[in-house]
């Protein structure tokens, strides 16, 4: 799959807009619970809602197999999260579903694991959510403001609660490895 045209710089500019109305810095950590809260939308630890042995259950059968997903319910939207992950991984998680309801994707798909159905997104929707999830992160200012700094991969991950893989995903991917060399060679 391939982002259509402009969407990777649409999401810079929505990320941005977001941390406006939530009076940070390009530089601050967003907390995706924060901006849960600022579009209406609740966060619920799945472990409320079924046993934890369940989610463990499911777990072992495929890991990885939930993360988070989004209900409505009444008119408002629910954002379901695994406990089982670290908290970097839930940032992540919630992020990504955030994405879905900023971008107004539709919850189509109806996949089955374990004999539970399970609604999900089409290829590309995923494929958008994962990338307004991480700009919602980790935009591109900040990635160049920490690389500047001299801020590790590592480092990136720990200052801003995320997983060291979504923090590598947006430094590779947005291409400031590359700018921040070409500016010290010059």
């Amino acid at each position: 799959m391939t982002l259509k045209h402009g969407f990777k710089a649409n999401a810079e500019r929505t990320a941005k807009r977001y941390r406006q109305e939530l009076s940070l810095s390009s530089a601050d950590q967003l907390d995706p619970r924060a901006l849960a809260g600022h579009l209406n939308v609740a966060i619920v630890d799945a472990a409320t809602l079924v046993p934890l042995a369940e989610l463990e259950e499911l777990e072992r059968i495929q890991a990885y197999a939930f993360s988070a997903a989004t209900f409505e319910v009444r008119g408002r939207k629910i954002i379901v999260v695994n406990p089982i992950r670290g908290h970097g991984r839930q940032n992540s998680d919630i992020a990504h579903e955030l994405a879905h309801i900023i971008l107004e994707h539709d919850l189509s798909e109806v996949r089955e694991l374990a004999g539970m159905p399970f609604r999900t997104c089409k290829p590309d929707e995923e494929e958008e959510a994962t990338a307004l999830g991480g700009t919602l992160l980790l935009p591109r200012d900040l990635l160049i403001s920490a690389a500047r700094r001299g801020a590790s991969i590592d480092a990136i991950a720990e200052n801003y609660s995320v997983t060291v893989e979504m923090a590598r995903f947006r430094y590779n991917t947005t291409g400031v490895a590359k700018q921040v060399a070409t500016g010290r060679t010059r």
